[in-house]
């Protein structure tokens, strides 16, 4: 396994569009569990949070891929009006859901993060754009230390079969405006599949609502003094329907967030917006 830690920088290296440039790890064979300080006795629980809305078609492939080491899976559905959560249900009877408060994947990602018990919580999307199997690469590097641990596109044996050139593009300018304002060596940033301790989740201060608290993540972490990796990771095309994340949009946010950040490093106090289908929603048995 690959880790890489933010006080060593190695070149990029990026996956051509098609299935046929995947490495092994993703084809139809299943990835192998990697060891760990945990094969040797030690004991750890890890959560899996899934934010979702609207993902009945792609849910299924991500919940029947997952490890069976992890001990709790919790969907926050964002207020679907499809039947995202029965399949859920369907393909993982064990799955937690839990209504999203407040509106945005932000907001989505802090209600997973504060209803889940386990030590490690690791974030994935449900559109199958990120392979679970993965998950053993970021249980393997917190087991190794790590506070905070970030797939990283660019690192040899990661790659997109996604990414847009606009895409590209504006990650490279975010991830190059980061590393120069505060002497990181981040090779990707605007990917949210990671993991954390959970006792670091006070540290971490989050506020956001939407895209950009993938961001906040990495530079809260940076002002908390975590320890931080990034490990290669394969994002795969989105399975079915189109993603809510707009390319400016969502950069302005972004680049907002960083400005501000820089600004006043302090953690700046939270006012969610609540959709009124989470206040009239009956909680989920």
């Amino acid at each position: 396994m690959t880790i890489q830690s933010l006080n060593r920088s190695r070149p990029p290296q990026r996956l051509r569009t098609g299935a046929a440039q995947l490495p092994a790890a993703h084809s139809d064979r299943p990835l192998g569990t990697v060891r760990s300080h945990a094969d040797h006795g030690e004991t750890r629980t890890v959560s899996v949070v899934i934010p979702a809305m609207n993902e009945e078609r792609n849910i299924a492939w991500v919940l029947e891929r997952i490890p069976p080491y992890v001990d709790e899976i919790l969907l926050v559905d964002g207020h679907s009006t499809d039947n995202t959560v029965g399949v859920a249900r369907q393909a993982r009877p064990d799955v937690q859901v839990v209504p999203q408060r407040g509106c945005g994947k932000g907001a989505a990602m802090r209600t997973g993060f504060e209803d889940s018990f386990g030590d490690y919580v690791v974030v994935l999307d449900a559109d199958g754009s990120m392979d679970p199997g993965e998950i053993d690469y970021y249980v393997s590097a917190l087991d190794d230390g790590y506070d905070l641990v970030k797939g990283s596109r660019e690192l040899p044996g990661g790659g997109s079969m996604d990414l847009t050139p606009l895409r590209r593009w504006g990650n490279h300018v975010l991830v190059t405006t980061v590393n120069v304002t505060w002497g990181s060596e981040f090779t990707d940033l605007c990917y949210g599949y990671l993991a954390f301790k959970r006792e670091r989740l006070d540290d971490l201060a989050l506020t956001g609502r939407g895209f950009e608290i993938e961001t906040e993540i990495t530079i809260n972490a940076i002002h908390a003094g975590l320890r931080i990796a990034e490990v290669p990771t394969v994002e795969l095309s989105r399975h079915y329907g189109t993603s809510n994340l707009n390319a400016w949009r969502d950069g302005r946010r972004i680049l907002g967030f960083l400005t501000r950040a820089r600004l006043h490093p302090r953690s700046r106090p939270v006012t969610d917006r609540i959709d009124r289908r989470a206040l009239t929603a009956t909680p989920w048995a």
